[in-house]
C-alpha cells in the first residue's frame, strides 16, 4: 500500500512539477520558498504551479527558491524532520540576508507538514520523533503569507483552513504547536476524504489541490505582498 502510494505521487507530481524557479540571491521585495510533496524531485514540485501564479501577476519582482530535503514516504519521520531543520536555517539565513524583505512560504503535502513544523514547532506525537522547537519569532516575523496544500498536520479546527475537511490529518499538530498565531497570514487546503489530511482514504484529492484551489490561493497571496 505505502509503495502504491509513493508511486502515485510520484507520477502526479512529475506530470504536474513546474520547472526550476529563479533563484536569484539579490534582496527583491519579495522571496518565495516552496516545500515539495512526498515522491516528488527536487525542485518546486507541483506547488510550483502556484507560485508561477503569483509571479505572472504580481507588479512585484520576486525571487524563488525551494527546500532541499529528502521528501521520501518510507522514513517519512526522517525525511520531514530534515525538511524542517533545513527550511528553519534557509529561512534564517534569508532573514539576514534581506531583513527588509517579505517572504512567502509554500508547502505540499510533505512539504506543507515542513512549513508547518518550522513555524510551529515540529515531531512530537506518534511516529514523528522528538518534538523540535519552531523558529525563532524574530525570522517567523518576516513571513508575510503561508500557503498549505494537504497538510498532514492539519487539526480541527483550524480558523485558517479552507476546503471542506472536517476530521484531522495522519499527524495532528499538537497544541503547543499551533499556528493559530500566523493564522491571519495562512490558508491552508485540505478537503474532505483527502487520505494525508483528513483521515480518508481518498489519494485523488490529495493531489488535486492546486488545479481546484490555485485561483484562490495566488489572490490571497498577491493580498499579502501587496499585489
Amino acid at each position: 500500500m505505502k509503495q502504491t502510494i509513493f508511486t502515485v505521487l510520484a507520477l502526479a507530481a512529475f506530470a504536474s512539477a513546474s520547472p526550476l524557479l529563479d533563484t536569484r540571491a539579490d534582496c527583491a521585495p519579495v522571496h518565495i520558498i516552496a516545500a515539495r510533496a512526498t515522491g516528488e524531485p527536487p525542485g518546486p514540485g507541483i506547488i510550483g504551479t502556484l507560485i508561477d501564479a503569483v509571479k505572472h501577476y504580481s507588479s512585484q519582482y520576486i525571487t524563488t527558491d525551494f527546500v532541499e530535503y529528502p521528501a521520501t514516504l518510507l522514513n517519512y519521520a526522517d525525511s520531514s524532520a530534515a525538511g524542517t531543520a533545513a527550511l528553519k536555517a534557509q529561512l534564517t539565513n534569508q532573514v539576514a540576508a534581506c531583513p527588509s524583505q517579505k517572504i512567502v512560504l509554500v508547502g505540499y503535502s510533505q512539504g506543507a507538514h515542513v512549513v508547518g513544523d518550522t513555524l510551529g514547532g515540529g515531531g512530537g506525537g506518534p511516529n514523528l520523533g522528538p518534538k523540535t522547537a519552531a523558529v525563532p519569532a524574530s525570522v517567523s516575523s518576516h513571513v508575510t503569507a503561508v500557503v498549505l496544500m494537504g497538510d498532514p498536520r492539519h487539526i480541527i479546527p483550524e480558523t485558517f483552513q479552507q476546503g471542506t475537511a472536517t476530521s484531522q490529518g495522519m499527524f495532528p499538530r499538537l497544541p503547543d504547536q499551533s499556528l493559530e498565531a500566523f493564522a491571519s497570514q495562512i490558508h491552508s487546503y485540505c478537503d474532505w476524504t483527502d487520505l494525508f489530511c483528513a483521515g480518508g482514504l481518498n489519494l485523488l484529492i490529495h493531489v488535486s489541490y492546486t488545479v481546484k484551489y490555485n485561483y484562490v490561493a495566488a489572490p490571497f497571496i498577491l493580498s499579502k505582498i501587496g499585489g
